[in-house]
């Protein structure tokens, strides 16, 4: 039996490998030149850093499971530091813990973080009439009724920034944060949801490192994986679109921008979204249309390479967050030579961090050249964090519409996508804008995706590629 894979981000790659395992003939099919989507490694100043997402989330064991079983378990790595801060209201502030994507489960913790009238509002949660939240809901706009706007703004957009670049108001909690969605369904106000999600102190949980990593980057993974597919087998080609699908009595035909077209019994879509809509648009219209309204972010990465002995006054931590509401340039800070060891070691002398720009909706930054996003970038690291040094080299990387957004009704979307697609066997569909954006999440719907594409396979004659 054979498969086309289209696309090859980690999505892709995770789905071939579960393909490959169950003894299919897979072909993966990449327009860009490159493999690996969002997963991207490169060089600044000669040290080896992620471009694309640095960290996993490690309670999730997709990501970690696939990086042992292509060889790089001995690779994974804990952050060094894992305390981050925000800056906010003029100064860098540690993150309050006892939060749930900056839903507090008191004011307590949020003393400097939120100004005087904004800590006493939280309190008036309790005193508001029982939450009834029956149907989805954003996010900011329950934290900013139960619990007013500061919240919203200074705590859940800037981690819900980090995550999805998009606007904290619009992001729909069953999606982006389904526990919390559960739990407010079952409490009478919005403290005690975030308090009975509280780790028992004594959960073997609480003391797993929230986040991981892989030595010389999470973009190592995709190589890694790509290459243990190739090596069982698999047909990859990049600098190949496929403009069309066409299902037979036999399977799937794709047609190639080559000219070329291939015969298979199943195709699996691992691309953005408004890419599947254009491949699905003549033989499930309903599902293309529903894709095509998915919306998407764009962010740059901007990261610099300093002398570390011309950065005294850098705070330590893993980096800051920065809420949209500051009116800054910049959303989000990692130091990455603080954050993880192996970038530290590649140069002792070096320290290298990075800076993310770009919000929903806000891409003119985006059309700077890339001289003058690294001069804002050290203009707001300069007021934020006291850096004043001049870089020895720096990289930009752009991801035009990078970031799918999970917005109200989203889970309701994917479930109609799903069940337009379920009348036609032999085709699949995973990636960032379905089951989460996160690579764990990406890895898991990927191998989701896979599982149920094989039950859908026919079970007679089947094609052959290269028709």
């Amino acid at each position: 039996m054979h498969v086309i894979v289209v696309g090859g981000g980690i999505s892709g790659l995770a789905a071939a490998h579960r393909l490959l395992a169950a003894g299919l003939r897979v072909t993966v099919l990449e327009s860009n030149r490159r493999l690996g989507g969002k997963l991207h490694t490169g060089h600044v100043a000669g040290v080896q850093v992620d471009l694309g997402a640095e960290s996993l989330l490690a309670r999730r064991p997709e990501a970690t499971e696939l990086a042992r079983a292509v060889g790089l378990g001995d690779a994974l790595r804990p952050p060094a530091v894992t305390s981050a801060a925000i800056w906010t209201r003029g100064e860098l502030r540690p993150m309050p813990q006892g939060q749930v994507m900056g839903v507090p489960d008191s004011a307590a913790a949020l003393a400097g973080v939120l100004s005087d009238s904004g800590l006493a509002r939280i309190a008036r949660d309790a005193e508001l009439p029982p939450l009834a939240v029956h149907e989805d809901v954003g996010i900011g706009q329950l934290v900013a009724e139960r619990m007013g706007n500061e919240v919203a703004d200074r705590l859940v957009d800037p981690l819900l920034g980090g995550v999805y670049a998009g606007d904290a108001y619009r992001i729909s909690l069953r999606s982006a944060v389904p526990k919390l969605y559960e739990a407010v369904r079952k409490h009478d106000s919005l403290l005690a949801a975030v308090r009975s999600l509280r780790p028992e102190p004594s959960a073997a949980g609480a003391r797993t490192p929230v986040f991981t990593g892989i030595e010389g980057g999470v973009g190592t993974l995709a190589a890694a994986v790509a290459e243990d597919v190739a090596g069982r087998g698999a047909v990859i080609e990049t600098g190949v679109a496929v403009t069309g699908l066409r299902r037979t009595a036999r399977g799937w035909v794709a047609a190639l921008d080559d000219g070329r077209s291939l015969a298979a019994d199943g195709v699996l879509l691992a691309v953005p979204a408004p890419a599947a809509a254009r491949l699905l648009a003549a033989e499930a219209p309903a599902a293309a249309g529903e894709l095509g309204s998915v919306e998407y972010a764009s962010m740059a990465i901007v990261t610099l390479a300093f002398r570390r002995s011309e950065l005294a006054t850098l705070p330590r931590g893993s980096g800051f967050l920065v809420p949209a509401v500051e009116g800054r340039t910049i959303k989000a800070a990692t130091f990455t030579s603080g954050k993880w060891d192996w970038a530290a070691a590649a140069d002792p002398e070096l320290f290298v961090l990075r800076v993310s720009v770009g919000r929903f909706g806000e891409e003119g930054a985006l059309e700077w050249d890339d001289a003058d996003l690294v001069r804002v970038a050290l203009d707001d690291l300069g007021e934020a964090a006291g850096l004043r040094a001049t870089p020895v080299d720096s990289v930009v990387t752009r991801w035009w519409q990078g970031l799918p957004q999970y917005t109200v009704g989203h889970d309701a979307r994917v479930a109609r996508v799903r069940g337009y697609l379920a009348g036609l066997p032999g085709l699949g569909l995973c990636g960032a804008a379905y089951d989460g954006v996160g690579v764990p999440a990406c890895i898991g719907g990927a191998e989701q995706a896979a599982a149920e594409l094989l039950r859908t396979l026919p079970t007679g004659p089947h094609g052959e590629a290269g028709e």
